[in-house]
């Protein structure tokens, strides 16, 4: 099928984040052109989130995905929120209409799909490393889920505690000598270009007291984390399959079209290329 060429008609969407990658780019402009659509889409920075989200509407910018710092800055951004982003705090993702911002939280979809994916046993003790908006996320995911027996790890002992609250866990300030069956990581540690890109989140006793080791970082998909897991023989989760879940759920809420699982897989190889 072939794509439109540009023109003043062509429809953008756009992504936010303090360190914008191109995999989101790669995906979505991938499958634009795989199914003959006439968008394009395009990553961006920004010191100014308010006067950002202020361009979308004004633009007509049909999506914007939204990442690390600014998913729980833009809730009073915009004009509707869904449960999805609402209960949880967090957006990732906002579909303007004819400059009615609506924002939801598309990773929290992905979460929920992976747990049924991997038949993940809510009996399991869970252990959660992170705080911020995508931690909120992935815990209300498994809490709706029935997961109930888990702790958050977080150093902020603010933001710590609260999402524990939130989400009827336990707090604890550090990882120390905590184990549970199931594992997950969301922070940027092991995150590429950051400064804690060779390290893994969780040390090695830890891992191997684990049945199952899920890294949300998406960028290596095989991060220190996941490198130490495979080699302890444990099912692992990456990062790699949470933004490939999510990234097709905003790209249809953004055209309209679904694309098939198998293109969505050809879209996240080639973001990763």
């Amino acid at each position: 099928m072939t794509k439109p060429p540009l023109s003043k008609d062509t429809t953008l969407c756009i992504s936010l984040a303090a360190r914008p990658s191109n995999i989101g780019t790669r995906f979505h402009n991938y499958l634009y052109d795989q199914l003959g659509l006439d968008f394009l889409y395009k990553a961006f920075t920004t010191t100014d989130i308010a006067a950002a989200i202020g361009g979308v509407r004004a633009l007509g910018i049909r999506g914007c995905s939204v990442s690390m710092p600014f998913k729980e800055d833009v809730l009073t951004l915009v004009d509707h929120i869904e449960d999805s982003a609402r209960v949880i705090r967090s957006v990732n993702t906002i579909v303007n209409d004819n400059g009615t911002l609506t924002a939801a939280n598309t990773d929290y979809i992905a979460i929920e799909r992976l747990i049924a994916q991997y038949r993940l046993d809510p009996e399991q003790t869970l252990l959660i490393h992170g705080s911020g908006g995508m931690a909120s996320a992935v815990g209300a995911a498994f809490r709706d889920n029935g997961f109930h027996r888990g702790t958050v790890v977080a150093r902020n002992d603010i933001a710590g505690p609260a999402l524990a609250e939130r989400l009827g866990y336990r707090w604890r300030p550090h990882v120390g000598g905590a184990t549970a069956s199931l594992i997950v990581n969301v922070t940027p540690v092991g995150m590429a270009g950051g400064p804690e890109e060779k390290d893994s989140a969780f040390p090695a006793d830890v891992i191997n007291a684990a049945e199952t080791v899920f890294d949300v970082v998406a960028l290596p998909s095989e991060t220190p984390l996941i490198v130490a897991a495979r080699a302890a023989g444990k099912q692992v989760i990456t990062g790699a399959e949470v933004i490939a879940l999510q990234a097709a759920e905003q790209f249809e809420r953004y055209t309209g079209v679904r694309p098939t699982p198998e293109q969505v897989a050809e879209a996240s190889k080639v973001s990763r290329a």
